[in-house]
């Protein structure tokens, strides 16, 4: 089984590379597992290369292949925010549900038709402190007035998707696996580890 580290110690993004990569024979370990990982800065002004500089960083420490991801929430009324600075809106001592409140308070009286919003992921693949590969992935949804459901993490509770008809909060994993931004740029990594070895 080939092991590769994912450049978090978010619980919630650890289990869904998991649950996406297993089938692949690909066992996934966190920045736990690496004894001596950077504290990397997030400087870049795009998911991309925010996840490449991730990456690159951790890679440099570990003989594994790294996978880092940058994702978050862009919302059109709010010109993209919160955008690239998503786990960080609002300041440091906002939690998950701090800055979904933070969003709604900002979108209050906003109609639905001007509530369109978007889950982008970049991921970048590393080894070696350099990138080797690169995916992305979207989904488009609406911001709710209110939150809903209380499965997943980050802004999920107040994320419509109009084609499953709930919140993302109200998705099963597997169901947001099949929709989700993560789960469309995972699917790229399955494919490119399908070609690399040859099936």
């Amino acid at each position: 089984m080939t092991r590769i580290l994912v450049a978090t110690r978010n619980p919630g993004k650890l289990r869904e590379f998991e649950e996406a990569l297993a089938p692949e024979g690909i066992e996934i370990v966190g920045l736990d597992a690496l004894a001596d990982a950077p504290i990397v800065r997030e400087t870049g002004s795009s998911f991309d290369e925010n996840a490449r500089i991730k990456a690159e960083a951790c890679s440099a420490r570990t003989d594994l292949s790294v996978l880092a991801d940058d994702s978050g929430l862009e919302v059109d009324a709010l010109g993209g925010e919160p955008g690239v600075r998503s786990a960080r809106y609002g300041g440091e001592g906002l939690d998950d549900a701090g800055r979904c409140r933070l969003v709604l308070e900002k979108l209050a009286g906003v109609p639905r038709e001007r509530r369109r919003a978007r889950f982008r992921c970049a991921l970048a693949l590393a080894r070696g402190g350099r990138t080797i590969a690169n995916f992305e992935g979207t989904v488009e949804g609406v911001i709710l007035e209110e939150p809903r459901g209380e499965n997943g993490f980050g802004y999920d509770p107040i994320f419509f998707h109009e084609g499953a008809g709930r919140a993302f909060a109200e998705l099963s994993r597997a169901e947001k696996r099949a929709l989700s931004h993560r789960g469309r740029a995972l699917d790229g990594v399955r494919r490119y580890w399908r070609y690399l070895s040859g099936r």
